[in-house]
């Protein structure tokens, strides 16, 4: 009889085992993913030996996912430090436009020239993608930003170097069950670091310089559950 009781008991134990072996561990802090939306733009801006340059993409593809310590709606307290993020952007180089300061269209031989340069045939794609997202400042009224230092890889041309800049993120508040995002920034790049030759565009005397100014503002946004299709223009 006590055989059988212990045979039981270890029957019973080794069950108890398997459940807990194949029970699901709890949940990681969910996500919350924001993905690209219209009204976005990435600037390029240099200089060359006759005047300025400018070129421009108004679509900036791509998605931010945040855990819960990132800051989503206006207002929010949040603590600085590093929070929890993922994302990856990207811009088609044949989206890119050459451009007057006041925004209207340069030259077509120049667009040319441009996606010559960043040799466009085989590397379609500029990509950035986040490393690590550091809350630096919290707002100091409702208008300001949440300022943060992000890292990242940014791919140009084939080629892939690590870089950190400042990133300004304005929560919109909520519009048709959608919230978003306005997320802002600009830092300074060498075509030389990405096997960018800075060239002669149009004429002999156009040759750019090597320092290009990056500056871009993405629009993200996360639709609730229930919400209204168009919420996602």
């Amino acid at each position: 009889m006590k055989t059988k009781i212990n045979t039981l008991a270890l029957f019973a134990g080794s069950i108890a085992l398997w459940l807990l072996a194949i029970a699901p561990l709890p949940a990681a802090e969910q996500m919350t993913r924001f993905d690209a939306r219209s009204g976005s733009k990435m600037r390029l801006e240099g200089t060359s030996l006759v005047h300025d340059w400018q070129a421009q993409s108004t679509l900036i593809m791509g998605f931010l996912e945040v855990g819960p310590n990132f800051p989503t709606e206006p207002g929010q307290v949040v603590s600085p430090g590093k929070v929890e993020a993922r994302s990856e952007a990207s811009v088609k180089v044949k989206s890119l436009r050459s451009i007057e300061k006041n925004g209207s269209p340069y030259d077509d031989k120049m667009d040319a020239k441009m996606y010559s340069m960043f040799q466009e045939t085989n590397y379609p794609t500029i990509v950035f993608r986040l490393s690590e997202l550091v809350l630096k400042e919290a707002p100091k009224d409702k208008d300001a930003p949440y300022v943060f230092d992000a890292k990242g890889d940014l791919a140009v041309s084939g080629v892939t170097n690590k870089i950190s800049l400042p990133v300004n993120i304005v929560p919109l508040g909520e519009t048709k069950g959608e919230t978003r995002l306005k997320i802002t920034g600009t830092t300074d790049l060498k075509m030389t670091d990405f096997h960018i030759e800075p060239a002669k565009l149009i004429l002999p005397a156009f040759k750019t310089s090597e320092d290009v100014k990056v500056k871009f503002e993405w629009i993200v946004g996360h639709r609730k559950p229930g919400a209204t299709a168009d919420a996602s223009k």
